[in-house]
């Protein structure tokens, strides 16, 4: 009896051991695979779809190919484009004509796959989502409309939809004007979403104020959600990878960035280091401490750092926010997996039949969920750059 309980201890410590020698990285890539087997199956997927979770998860985990060169992440990617992109470059699923923001994310896995592979129908594919955009309904002042069923309406989850892509477009195909639109994207959604009281941004804007959501004198939505500040963050270290150094409204995009970057620290959660649903209710009754707002403003902190469009303090930051997060957040399966909490399943405005009002109730009322791709992907990416 004493040897089998001495045996089952070590095989418990062996596998303790064996967790703790795996990256985070690799391991939470592995526990998705685990999952999902096809990766089409990315965002609780019941059948193939082109949408930008799938597309942000996937990009993930082609980091993670990127530092450990293991094919099986490669091969997992790869086969994505190959179940849902056929010969002539046509996606299924993908609508040109609904004008959608949210249907080029999933572009940016192309670039990298397509200078591996060359294979055409990717370029084809990258392509017609470019060419959506040509047409995209506009503001006044040539911001995008994040849908064409959301008319004159600029969301910042639109910024890291269609900018990130549409600069490294500009950068690998040589259509240097593109990187102009790009930085007016940014600077037009700044210039109507910022709150000079708080240094945050409001989840979006109306430019016609005719939403019930919007406020009568400025058109904004009422209330400032982590996630969405999230996805705006990211587009910006992103959209800097690919602007053009001598670009003139350069150095206005790491400003923006480096000021949103102080101004969330004083909404940083004391006892856990998190940030909250709503950002600045933090003592508000439902307001609770969310994944994928935290994961994001973390990567954000960590690459713009290194990149230096941020202080190099802001890595020692962001390195402490994501040993904080993993505490928070990240629980180890039963089965060996991980799974990642506490993530807003989705958030939007207005809509129908049932009218989104931007409300604080409204925020907190949405439902939560483990393991969604807009937790899991920026924390993996997050865990690539920190090399944990």
């Amino acid at each position: 009896m004493k040897i089998k309980k001495a045996l089952i201890s070590l095989f418990l410590l062996s596998s303790i051991l064996a967790s703790a020698a795996k990256p985070y990285y690799r391991w939470m890539a592995d526990s998705e695979m685990k999952r999902m087997p096809e990766s089409w199956m990315t965002d609780f997927s019941k059948s193939p779809k082109w949408d930008y979770c799938n597309g942000l998860e996937l990009q993930a985990i082609y980091m993670v190919w990127e530092k450990t060169a293991e094919t099986k992440y490669f091969n997992y990617v790869k086969s994505y484009t190959d179940t849902i992109i056929n010969q002539n470059g046509q996606i299924t699923g993908y609508k040109k004509d609904i004008y959608s923001l949210d249907k080029l994310n999933s572009g940016k896995i192309l670039f990298n796959l397509y200078a591996v592979t060359k294979e055409e129908k990717l370029k084809k594919a990258m392509d017609l989502l470019r060419d959506q955009i040509k047409n995209q309904p506009r503001t006044s002042e040539g911001g995008f409309w994040h849908k064409k069923i959301y008319p004159h309406q600029m969301w910042l989850d639109g910024i890291y939809m269609a900018s990130p892509y549409l600069a490294e477009y500009a950068y690998r195909f040589g259509e240097k004007e593109l990187f102009d639109d790009v930085a007016n994207q940014i600077l037009t959604i700044t210039k109507h979403t910022y709150d000079s009281k708080t240094g945050l941004y409001y989840h979006a804007w109306d430019e016609s104020h005719e939403q019930k959501w919007s406020n009568p004198k400025t058109g904004t939505s009422p209330n400032f959600w982590s996630r969405s500040m999230g996805w705006y963050m990211m587009a910006l270290v992103d959209v800097l990878d690919y602007l053009p150094k001598d670009h003139p409204k350069r150095p206005e995009i790491i400003k923006i960035l480096n000021n949103l970057s102080l101004s969330l620290e004083k909404y940083q959660d004391p006892k856990t280091g998190m940030w909250f649903q709503v950002t600045d209710k933090m003592g508000e009754k439902g307001n609770y401490v969310e994944s994928s707002g935290s994961a994001m403003f973390i990567y954000t902190w960590v690459k713009g750092a290194e990149k230096g469009y941020l202080p190099k303090t802001f890595l020692a930051k962001g390195a402490k926010a994501y040993d904080k997060f993993v505490k928070q957040f990240v629980k180890e399966n039963p089965d060996g997996t991980l799974t990642v909490t506490e993530a807003c399943s989705v958030a939007g405005l207005g809509g129908s039949p049932h009218y989104r009002d931007g409300s604080f109730q409204y925020y907190i009322s949405e439902p939560k969920r483990d393991n969604d791709p807009k937790a899991v992907a920026p924390f993996i990416m997050a865990s690539v750059l920190l090399n944990k």
